[in-house]
């Protein structure tokens, strides 16, 4: 898959799209920034990160022009922090606004998520579950939220995972101790009632309270 990074900053420019190229991504870049638009078209990408302070016309204005002929996902680079810019990119059709200075793994992390959610490639792009804006990455065993990043056991990651891939249903304690069983990781009902307190203490951590929800009887529920 290809990514057109639009980036005026050459240090920031080399940096992403080393990261992008570590995870297999084809990388395009531009460098007459008059051209954005004959690039675009040239290089056909899967995804465009773009930023906003650019040379002649700014981010916003190559965003509206993209959006003229195509509705390729567009991430928003930039160091702007106002809310007004935010929404000023919403508004001109980006698909996420992420500041500088920023982690690089949250990014592909967040690219990967919305690749997967615009083509629908659930076989192929399957290192991350995005979870109402977080992301937990199935590789790293860790979680992103807001530009914050907690890291999970083994046994916290396997729980966490097996819930998000129910979301929206009710998980019996059974059902997660039998799961835990056929992979190995032996824990007793205890065991288990521990890793969930946890789990809801590192979110909560990061600012995602009661999202774990337990149903008396039943078992866990996440939305």
């Amino acid at each position: 898959m290809k990514i057109l990074i639009v980036e005026d900053d050459d240090k920031i420019y080399e940096l992403v799209k080393e990261k992008f190229e570590q995870w297999s991504f084809e990388v395009a870049g531009v460098e007459d920034f008059q051209k954005v638009m004959e690039v675009f078209i040239a290089e056909s990408p899967e995804l465009v990160i773009l930023d906003v302070n650019l040379p002649v016309y700014d981010g916003f204005y190559w965003c509206q022009q993209i959006r003229t002929v195509s509705k390729t996902p567009i991430v928003f680079l930039s160091s702007r922090e106002h809310p007004m810019d935010i929404v000023m990119a919403m508004n001109v059709g980006a698909d996420d606004y992420i500041q500088k200075p920023f982690n690089l793994d949250v990014l592909v992390a967040k690219v990967q998520a919305l690749l997967r959610r615009t083509y629908s490639y659930g076989d192929t792009i399957s290192d991350v579950i995005d979870w109402n804006g977080a992301v937990l990455d199935l590789k790293k065993g860790s979680l992103h939220y807001n530009d914050q990043e907690i890291h999970l056991t083994k046994n916290e990651f396997f729980i966490l995972r097996l819930l998000l891939e129910e979301r929206g249903k009710i998980v019996s304690r059974e059902e997660l101790m039998r799961r835990l069983w056929e992979d190995e990781k032996f824990v007793s009902d205890n065991t288990l009632s521990v890793n969930i307190t946890r789990i809801r203490t590192k979110l909560e951590d990061i600012g995602l309270n009661d999202k774990i929800v337990t149903k008396k009887g039943q078992g866990y529920l996440v939305n």
